[in-house]
Formats: structure tokens, sequence, C-alpha cells
């Protein structure tokens, strides 16, 4: 993609600053040398006097300590950059690197503790470094996002000795930063293989002149008498000196809306991913498709209110932007409200356009309110109702029961997958297509049917 470089979050970097009141604390050396003036208790026992000796070994081991406190750089002194090299997406593992720059006159062992978001490492990274006087160092750090959106990052945190490890000083440096984790569009751009296999690539690439009722111009002609009086180029008509009327064509151009359920029912988890994840990486996939066959492409993200919204565009800016809509779209815990969604998507769009409605259904006795939401907005649009399917459902229906519990989850199985196809049946009915499909094969099944809509010219 084009615009991943612009995508890469920014570098951050700080100075260092004192943590705590004083900032400073002993080293591992320090006490070995503590334990070393133990030597003089035995003595003692039989002498006092060499009990002052064990103080002046413990006073000289605090003027080693001062003095190579002294030594250690400030903690302004240190200065910290974080530094990423690619786009953060989803399941995709990544590095963040460290620069750290040492302007004191010692070498420094540094130890680097990072506030990282849980929804990007298990651990807090903590790396072991040796940054010499006057140069500077790197550290990496491997991450692997496990959920889009916003990510926060806390503040960076330093422990820092010299090479004799008598004295140490702590620091925090203000790296606080949000970055944002994409849907993983490397896996979506597989889908745009589909192109090549689809005779739509050539028809988009050119309009195909078909007779009918079509507003987009397309040349010049005579006029007839069947023409009406708007169709009538005046301009063209005064330079020639005789009526010239206006030819149109149907268009071929299309808006393709992109409706997701952020409701509870799409936080259900299947292997590793929610199912409103792959409903993005979906989204995602029909939309560089719909964008390169030329349509418009325009996105909407609900749940008990809007969440998010993008009217219809074309080009690299609307990529651009879905992908920040997608990132922020994240599954609510309540039921998503589906008539606002659909009194949203009525004021937005008036023409006809299509509509891929990714969702679940409730398991309810009555009819589901996105299936009557649905029906609504079928009078206008064509639907692509599509329902991400639970897969264990249809084989637990296939198998063979052998103990009256597997029997009645069997039953609860079965007649749960009965009623889901009756609605989508009744869906269809009323001029919508459907499909319920496993998560893993959701994209492919997406953007077959967005192909087999415009092929038919269903749109």
């Amino acid at each position: 993609m084009s615009e991943a470089t612009q995508l890469t979050p920014v570098a951050v970097g700080a100075r260092g600053k004192a943590k705590g009141q004083f900032g400073v604390a002993f080293g591992r050396r320090f006490f070995l040398l503590l334990l070393l003036g133990l030597v003089w208790i035995g003595p003692a026992w039989t002498n006092t006097k060499y009990l002052l000796g064990m103080a002046l070994w413990d006073a000289l081991v605090l003027a080693l300590w001062v003095v190579d406190l002294q030594r250690l750089p400030k903690a302004e002194e240190l200065e910290i950059r974080r530094v990423w090299n690619s786009t953060l997406q989803l399941r995709e593992p990544a590095v963040a690197t460290l620069e750290i720059v040492n302007r004191g006159r010692s070498d420094v062992l540094l130890r680097v503790q990072e506030d990282v978001p849980v929804g990007l490492s298990n651990e807090i990274p903590e790396m072991d470094v040796r940054v010499p006087a006057g140069s500077s160092a790197n550290v990496t750090y491997p991450i692997c996002p496990r959920e889009r959106g916003d990510m926060h990052f806390g503040d960076t945190f330093l422990r820092y000795q010299s090479p004799r490890q008598i004295a140490e000083r702590w620091a925090v440096a203000s790296l606080r930063q949000t970055i944002r984790i994409y849907p993983n569009f490397q896996e979506a751009q597989k889908d745009t293989i589909y192109l090549i296999r689809s005779k739509q690539i050539a028809l988009e690439k050119r309009y195909k002149h078909q007779p009918g009722l079509g507003r987009e111009f397309e040349s010049l002609r005579e006029y007839r008498e069947s023409d009406e009086w708007r169709d009538i180029c005046w301009s063209a008509t005064a330079r020639r000196a005789k009526l010239i009327s206006k030819a149109y064509q149907t268009e071929r151009s299309q808006t393709v809306w992109l409706v997701l359920d952020a409701g509870r029912l799409l936080r259900t988890r299947v292997r590793g991913l929610s199912k409103l994840d792959y409903a993005v990486g979906a989204a995602l996939s029909l939309a560089q498709v719909a964008l390169y066959s030329g349509d418009l492409v325009a996105m909407l993200g609900y749940g008990r209110r809007i969440l998010q919204r993008l009217p219809p565009g074309r080009g690299s800016r609307q990529i651009r932007a879905l992908l920040d809509g997608l990132a922020l779209v994240r599954a609510e815990e309540l039921e998503a409200d589906h008539r606002r969604a659909t009194e949203t998507l009525s004021v937005l769009q008036k023409r006809r356009s299509l509509v891929v409605w990714m969702t679940d259904l409730a398991e309810t006795a009555t009819t589901p309110e996105v299936i009557e939401s649905a029906m609504h907005m079928a009078q206008r649009h064509l639907v692509l109702f599509t329902v991400i399917g639970q897969p264990e459902l249809r084989e637990m229906v296939k198998e063979r029961p052998e103990t009256p519990s597997e029997m009645f989850r069997q039953t609860a199985a079965l007649e749960i997958v009965q009623r889901r196809d009756l609605l989508l049946r009744t869906l269809r009915q009323q001029g919508a297509l459907t499909l319920e499909v496993e998560p893993a094969k959701l994209s492919t099944a997406v953007v077959n049917q967005y192909l087999m809509a415009k092929d038919r010219s269903l749109i």
C-alpha cells in the first residue's frame, strides 16, 4: 500500500529526569563490599577495637559509592528515543527500537523498562544495554498487536550503573505516546487477486455502453423528436446553428456502503480474533476491490450509537480514511441499535447503492431487529446481508449423538441453524442477497458476492 509509510507511528524522544526525591540507589557490588567488612566481626569477639576497623571499612565503601555516583551521568544527560520502522497491524509481529544517547563522561550499564499496553505485549519489556560515554546504543524488543485501535504507552524507566556497579541512578523519560493499530491490510491486499479473474477489471476501466435512462454524460448528437428539452445543450446548439442534445449512459460507478455491527454478538472470539475483527478484515478487502473497480466506498460502524461514519469517496485518501475508521471500530458490551444505523444510512445515501451489512443474529423467538432493519433497507438499496456464523454449530448438527446430553446439544444446535436459515430465506424473498459464512472465509465470500452483483448489474 502506498500509504503504508505514512501510517507508521512517529518517533518520540525525551531526556531523563531523576525518579523519586533523590533518584539514587546502591549497586550490587556495594552490598558485596559491605559483606566483606563483616570479616571484622570474628576478631571483635576478643577485642572490641576491631569494630572500629569495620566502621572504617564501611566508611570507605560509602566513600567509593559517592565517588562512583559522581562519575555517573546525571539523568538529564541521558536521552532516549522510541523509533518505529513499520506500520502496526493486527496480529502482525513488529519491533520497537529504543535509541539511547549518553552525554556523560562515564560508560553506563543501563536497564530499560517500557510501559507497554497490554494489547501489544503480555510482559513488560526489560532490556539491558551498555552505552559508552559520549556515544549511543540501540536496543529492540518485539511486539505483536492483539487488538485494533489506539494504544497508549506510558513512561520509560531507566536504572543505570557505572562499570564498577557500586552506585546506581534511577531515571524516567516521558515517552508517552498514542499509536494506532490498523487492520491487517497485507492480508486484505491478497484478495485483490480476484480482480485478475474477474471480467470487471476490464469493464470498470471504461464505461460499458448500455441503453437506458442513466444520467451520466456520454456524448453530443443531433436533436431527436423524442428528446427532452432539458437534454438540449444550448452552447453546442449556438455554435452549430442547430439543436444538439446530450446523450447519456447508464452509470457504472456505484456506491458501496460497508456497514459493521459492533454490538455484543460480534465480541465472540474465533481462533484468537473477534468476529468484528474478521468483519473489519473483510470490509477492507472489499473496499480495495471496489475502489480498484472504480466504485465509491463508504463506511458506517455502529453499536448503541454511531461509532464511525465515512462518506463515499475514492482514491488513496479514502483508503487512508477507511483504515483509520476501521481501526477505531471497537466491539461494545451491549446490543447494537440497528434501527439507528438504518435511519442514519437512509439520510446519508438517497440513491440506490450496495449495502454490505456484516452482523450476527441473536437467538430470539421473535424476528430480530437487524432482520427488520435489513428488510426496510432492501426497499431502496441492494443489501448483501452477511452473517458471521459459528462453524461448530453446523459441525454439531452433522455429528451422531451417543448420550442424552449430546442429543440435547445437537437438538439445540439444529434449532438454531434452522432458525437462521428461515430468517435468511425471508430476507432473500425481500430482494436481499444473504450470506452465512464462517469467519475464516468471510473476506473471500464477500468479495465474490460483490463481483457477482457487479457482473449481473444488480446494483
